[in-house]
């Protein structure tokens, strides 16, 4: 084992310093970090939901400095056209537009996609960043709570309808989870909580819970197509949702937390490096590590194959689909 693996190790162990921007300093210095090359990226096509702030702005504005076309995924059409027009301003190379949708809304969904399939038959990359935490309970137009359908069901739907375009281009796929999932076992029945139950933080870390295992339910159904899927958790960052929906976790971990690149530099990685793992997919990760989706034994012992179905036929419930589950 090399230092830099024992080192790994530790940072991992302890959590804090894993999570802060110490964990990303220090995994970057050992591990030796590449960045992407201005133009490397020419030619290929990115779809980027929630990127008009945060990690998803900065996951957009590094693909695009690649020389990326990217297509924003976003709710406010006016920050979307902002964020394009900073981006078509800064950008040395590379092309950005925007298209509207809700990912918690069903029909916008489905919309968005018909409009990214008339401009693109091949995607090289989705990646699943949209998605706050929501303080008070509410449900969507077609019953389901806001934070499963927008963080879950939306983008299982979102998934499955640029499927083809995905495997037209042997696109990577990235769900973007959160370290708050470690605390939430797989359960189905929570994403659907009474509204009288409902707790914000736990709802977000359930629904991020959920994207990991549909992450490698996803890679498992697209296995041999040329797409590969995995998630990540991006470790403590300072971005706008977090100053909103956290501002005491903020105040007291204010100078550990990392910014929204560092946040983004392993999606990206994912995304676009060469060394990223194809040969492999379905993995979580962490500072471009892969990492276990399971801290707890609880969360662990609850995490089982007819759960896992269970989920998948939730979610083509929801969504209209008929999807098989995979393995099955």
């Amino acid at each position: 084992m090399s230092a830099a693996d024992v080192i790994d190790r530790v940072l991992e162990a302890l959590l804090v310093p894993s999570f802060s921007r110490v964990g990303i300093a220090l995994r970057r210095r050992l591990d030796h970090w590449q960045t992407g090359a201005p133009g490397a990226l020419e030619g290929k096509v990115f779809v980027v939901t929630g990127a008009t702030s945060g990690i998803g702005r900065a996951t957009a504005v590094a693909l695009v400095r690649q020389g990326a076309t990217v297509e924003i995924v976003a709710r406010d059409t006016t920050k979307a056209a902002v964020v394009c027009e900073t981006l078509r301003g800064a950008a040395q190379a590379g092309h950005v537009s925007w298209v509207q949708a809700d990912l918690s809304d069903l029909s916008s969904v489905r919309t968005a996609a018909v409009v990214l399939l008339e401009r693109h038959d091949r995607l090289h990359g989705l990646v699943h960043n949209a998605g706050a935490l929501d303080a008070s309970y509410a449900a969507t137009s077609e019953g389901i709570e806001h934070t499963a359908a927008s963080q879950v069901v939306g983008p299982f739907l979102f998934t499955s309808l640029l499927e083809s375009a995905l495997r037209a281009g042997s696109g990577r796929i990235v769900w973007v989870s959160s370290g708050g999932m470690y605390s939430q076992p797989l359960s189905v029945a929570d994403l659907d909580p009474a509204p009288a139950d409902y707790d914000g933080t736990k709802a977000y870390a359930r629904a991020k819970r959920a994207q990991v295992v549909l992450a490698e339910m996803w890679a498992e159904r697209l296995l041999g197509s040329g797409v590969v899927v995995h998630a990540m958790h991006p470790g403590w960052a300072d971005t706008p949702g977090v100053a909103r929906s956290l501002p005491r976790f903020r105040r007291i971990m204010g100078p550990l937390l990392r910014d929204a690149q560092e946040g983004a530099d392993t999606i990206v990685w994912l995304l676009t490096d060469d060394h990223a793992p194809r040969e492999t997919t379905g993995r979580f990760w962490l500072d471009r590590r892969p990492r276990s989706t399971h801290r707890l034994r609880s969360t662990r012992r609850r995490d089982t194959p007819e759960e896992r179905t269970r989920l998948w036929q939730w979610c083509n419930e929801h969504a209209s689909l008929d999807l098989a589950v995979p393995g099955d």
